[in-house]
This record gives C-alpha cells, structure tokens and sequence, in this order.
C-alpha cells in the first residue's frame, strides 16, 4: 500500500523546482539585461578592421568579444607583436631614462591599457555565458518540477499489485 507522503513529497519538490526554475529565469534575464545596458551605455563600436562584426555596436557576447579583440590586434601592431612580458624584458636590456627606454614603457603602458581592456570585456562575455546557464537551468527545474507534480499524480498502486491495464481490444 502507497501513502500519501510520497506523493505530498514528490507535489512539494516539484513546486519548489518550478519556482526555483521561475527564479533563475528571471536572475538570468535581469543580468542579461544590465550587463546588456552598460555595454551600450558605453557607445562603443567595433571598428572596421575587425576579423568580424566590424562596425557594430557593443552590446552582446559576441560583440563584446570582436572589440576585445581587435584591441589585442591594435596593441600588438603598436608593439611590433611584443606583449606586456616582453616588453619588460626588452626594457631591462636598455640604459634606464634613455629615449629607447622611454618609448618601451609608452609601448607598455598602452599594452597594459588594452589589457585592462580586454578583460573589462571579456568580463562580460563570461557574464553573458552565466547569464544563459542559469536560464538553461531555470528551464530544467521547470521541466523537472512538471515532470514530478505529473508523476504524482498517477494512480497510486498497493504494494505488489500490478497496476491496472487498459484491455486489449
């Protein structure tokens, strides 16, 4: 014989799961959204010699990501391909105040601008990604909490009973 419990049990979870699933939706939309507004708030467009989306507006993931970039592009050309690191290294083979000193911390400085950059950017994109796996996983307590409201509903069948057939016709 089946009790009620079970059944009370499985209705209960399913409600939370449906209003957990509910919740997420919205977390993830509201997020989605303000990452979205201080994207655009930003007027930034991606300039035309980007790999794609040149002459864009920055305000979604991929956006965000064709800016971050075509910054990393712009640095490097400014640097003859140098990064941060090997600037650094380049700057300590050089007499310390000379003009050759000079211009590899200049060139630092911007590398180190456009790295700011580019995370601040990319910062976003993985907000993006956060932002639809909680809306994915909002839609799957959802489907998950039907699912069990459904199933407890069934008719209940007595410890080793089998449970009714329709007849064959």
């Amino acid at each position: 014989m089946t009790s009620s419990r079970g059944t009370g049990l499985a209705r209960t979870a399913g409600l939370v799961a449906l209003i957990a699933g509910i919740v997420f939706i919205l977390a993830g939309g509201v997020t989605w959204g303000m990452v979205t507004s201080q994207l655009k708030a930003e007027n930034i467009t991606v300039p035309e010699d980007a790999a794609f989306l040149a002459g864009a507006e920055v305000q979604g993931p991929l956006s965000a990501y064709a800016q971050a970039d075509i910054i990393n592009t712009h640095a490097l050309a400014g640097t003859e391909g140098r990064t941060y690191a090997e600037l650094g290294t380049a700057m300590r083979e050089v007499e310390p105040g000379s003009p050759e000193h000079e211009e590899l911390q200049a060139q630092r400085d911007s590398v180190m601008n456009a790295s700011f950059l580019r995370a601040s950017l990319f910062t976003s994109v993985v907000s993006y990604g956060v932002a639809l796996l909680v809306m994915g996983l909002g839609a799957l307590f959802i489907l998950l909490g039907l699912g069990m409201r459904q199933l407890a509903k069934a008719p209940a069948v007595a410890d080793g009973a089998e449970p009714a057939r329709e007849p064959v016709r």
